[in-house]
């Protein structure tokens, strides 16, 4: 079991963000993976978060279990089932530092393509051709099996404007439940899930039940937008950190 003040100096207030993401400021959950591979290995900081994740989705799916995109859902599903096969099958040849790297990579990524699409300049969404779905559904289930990531490229595939916040939320909702139950599978199959780090998770659980409900609460009274930026900024450098600590530990 982890007793590191380190990790836990990292992993409560990563667990806060991912509670803040879930109730209301979505998105920033974003970062909470790649701050606590800072000072644990990154498939271990999966593992661990995987089950905090796995309760909220219940909640989530129960409160918006008939608001959902149904062809969207079915072709995304799909391509996400695949991109965690494709992790599973890499994760046993890759080593700590490469995952560091990709994780940088995708953290800073994120940041850049947000900050892209607030410019004007991104690909405009194609929601509704299957191919694409299946497409961006591979890079969501990769992604998120690797950094708890998969929302930037299901958002690439839906455009949130032409749906209902309602149908967008519960999209994403049972998507990322029925991803996150197939990691939890994956994660055994990779020895992760072990009673060491599932006692890391629980020491957890009233952490990330208490951020949600203070999403919910702040997100009616404050401005997220200075909150927003402050958080994307810490994600591009956090990625650009792992990135830096990969390279470094290829190289020796």
């Amino acid at each position: 079991m982890i007793t590191d003040w380190q990790f836990y100096a990292m992993a409560v207030p990563a667990v806060i963000l991912m509670g803040l993401s879930k109730g209301g400021f979505s998105g920033v959950g974003m970062v909470s993976l790649p701050m606590m591979a800072l000072v644990a290995p990154p498939f271990q900081v999966a593992a661990i978060l995987l089950p905090i994740l796995m309760v909220q989705d219940i909640f989530g799916i129960l409160a918006l279990r008939k608001d959902f995109h149904r062809e969207s859902l079915t072709v995304l599903v799909i391509g996400g089932m695949i991109g965690i096969l494709i992790a599973m099958a890499l994760a046993k040849y890759v080593t700590d530092y490469e995952v560091l790297v990709a994780v940088g990579v995708i953290a800073a990524g994120f940041v850049l393509y947000t900050w892209l699409k607030e410019r004007g300049t991104d690909t405009p969404p194609r929601p509704g051709v299957p191919a694409w779905g299946v497409f961006w559904g591979v890079w969501a289930g990769f992604t998120s099996f690797v950094a708890n990531a998969g929302a930037p490229p299901v958002q690439v595939f839906m455009n949130p404007q032409k749906l209902s916040p309602r149908v967008y939320a519960g999209t994403m909702a049972i998507l990322f439940g029925i991803l996150n139950y197939t990691k939890f599978a994956a994660f055994m199959w990779l020895g992760q899930v072990n009673l060491p780090n599932l006692k890391v998770s629980v020491l957890l659980f009233p952490v990330a039940i208490v951020s949600v409900l203070l999403g919910v609460r702040l997100v009616k009274t404050m401005s997220p937008g200075p909150f927003y930026r402050f958080v994307n900024l810490m994600t591009f450098l956090v990625g650009l950190k792992l990135i830096w600590d990969g390279a470094a530990g290829m190289m020796r």
